[in-house]
């Protein structure tokens, strides 16, 4: 005899659940993803070189570009949706200590255990969301894959500009990282 396959479908959660839970998580249409142990040397290691990087070309272009840089912050897409990408640029203001609105650029480092929810589950989301660029970064691979929103779509791209809004631009050679 079989049990009510109910019994085994997994609970759904709210952002109002996602606030209550210890430890680091992430919630995609009220499925909870628990994130790996903290990040490998060189996953770090990429994302704040990363970071630092963009942040000193924003500050050179501080009189046209209110944008920072973040590592690590939530954004609340919905009720049921909460992410934390690896590092994102946000521009405008806001004062919450989490992000309400999709960010211009979101980069995630890759790993083997990350991968299939980078490339899929989550280039979809941004996608969807609006996130204007979308950079996924495998250290492991040495591979690096860039997307740009075009018409409400990603299409890869080797861009070094990034046009994160109509004031603010910077130039950046996002693969030299990698080397």
């Amino acid at each position: 005899m079989n049990l009510p396959t109910k019994i085994f479908e997994p609970e759904q959660y709210s952002y109002n659940d996602y606030k209550l839970w210890e430890g680091n998580w992430e919630m995609v249409n009220g499925y909870p993803y628990a994130m790996s142990p903290s990040p490998k040397r060189n996953h770090q290691l990429f994302s704040t070189t990363f970071g630092s990087e963009v942040r000193n070309l924003l500050k050179a272009n501080k009189l046209n570009c209110n944008c920072e840089v973040y590592i690590e912050l939530d954004w609340i897409v919905n009720e049921n949706t909460v992410v934390r990408p690896d590092c994102m640029v946000v521009c405008g203001d806001f004062t919450e200590d989490y992000l309400t609105f999709p960010p211009q650029l979101i980069l995630e480092v890759s790993s083997h255990t990350t991968r299939l929810r980078d490339r899929n589950t989550k280039y979809n989301l941004y996608e969807m969301y609006g996130a204007k660029y979308y950079i996924i970064a495998d250290c492991d691979k040495k591979t690096l894959e860039i997307f740009e929103l075009t018409d409400n779509k990603y299409k890869q791209t080797d861009t070094k500009q990034f046009n994160l809004t109509s004031t603010c631009s910077i130039i950046f050679d996002v693969l030299s990282l990698l080397d």
